[in-house]
């Protein structure tokens, strides 16, 4: 019988409300909200304090939080503290999970014989924006200072660099490309990876994204007709729904060729039939708008 198709035969995520994808599948199952909601005097930053921001509009004190964003291993995976200390939480994070997900699926990537490629993507770097260049000169030195320690901020906060760091730590020696392309890079990623594996550039793939957003207690503007929820809930497939929240998460799959998976014994958790990437072109109302027909 011929196995045609894509394995996922590992996993690893964090979420808000859940430290991993079991704990976030019981949420699922049980309809937990996981979405934070905190009061005025907990707001890490508020849009309503900007002094351009007009009367009477209604601001949303909601947002999927991500817990330990400022915990991570750095002897585990051999890095100096204050190079982890400086490296954006996404990148963190993803590297955690990366290994986990290779973990999860009971192959040690120093023993694998094949090639192991990593997709990945994250979000613009808040982390960067309003822990690190608190300054015009810091961030000036940083876009024209090549110095030994401004450089080591760059490669740890440079969306460029967050699968590449993945490979060289974890010794992977298939494809490893940053991918960007906004609401959609998890599952390009995803549809990347497989296109990889059936072209036999590698045996298997990690692919995922990173979005943490800082600071992450922070309030929404509410506009009618808007993308945003008008009171912090996210209502999917619902008469009532009337917007989205925003929120923080990281996610890893790791992808085999569906044959070999099945010939190597590995857990098989899903199996992808088949994918592909396209775009909107100008038939939309506006650049930001989904496509209707």
């Amino acid at each position: 019988m011929k196995l045609d198709g894509i394995a996922i035969i590992g996993m690893s995520g964090r979420f808000p409300g859940a430290g991993n994808v079991q704990e976030f599948w019981q949420n699922l199952v049980n309809g937990v909200d996981s979405i934070s909601r905190f009061q005025a005097d907990e707001l890490e930053y508020s849009v309503a304090s900007e002094s351009d921001q007009p009367a009477g509009q209604k601001y949303v004190r909601a947002r999927g939080l991500l817990d330990k964003v400022d915990q991570f291993d750095a002897d585990f995976f051999d890095l100096n503290p204050n190079e982890a200390e400086l490296m954006d939480p996404q990148h963190r994070l993803f590297l955690e999970c990366a290994w986990e997900a290779l973990e999860n699926a009971g192959h040690n990537p120093g023993e694998y014989p094949g090639l192991i490629g990593v997709f990945a993507g994250c979000s613009l770097n808040s982390y960067l924006l309003f822990n690190l260049c608190r300054d015009r000169a810091f961030a000036a030195g940083l876009a024209g200072n090549y110095q030994v320690g401004r450089y080591s901020i760059l490669l740890g906060n440079g969306n460029d660099f967050l699968a590449t760091r993945v490979s060289y730590k974890l010794n992977l020696k298939g494809p490893s490309m940053a991918i960007q392309t906004a609401c959609s890079t998890s599952l390009v990623t995803v549809c990347q990876a497989c296109t990889s594996l059936l072209t036999y550039q590698c045996d298997m793939a990690l692919a995922g994204g990173a979005a943490i957003s800082f600071p992450q207690k922070r309030d929404y503007l509410f506009q009618e007709g808007s993308l945003v929820s008008s009171d912090g809930t996210c209502r999917a497939f619902d008469a009532a729904a009337d917007g989205t929240v925003f929120g923080n998460g990281v996610a890893v799959v790791l992808l085999k060729r569906l044959a070999e998976a099945v010939a190597d014994g590995d857990n098989i958790l899903a199996v992808i039939q088949g994918s592909a990437v396209n775009n909107d072109g100008l038939a939309k109302v506006s650049y930001a708008a989904p496509r209707r027909t």
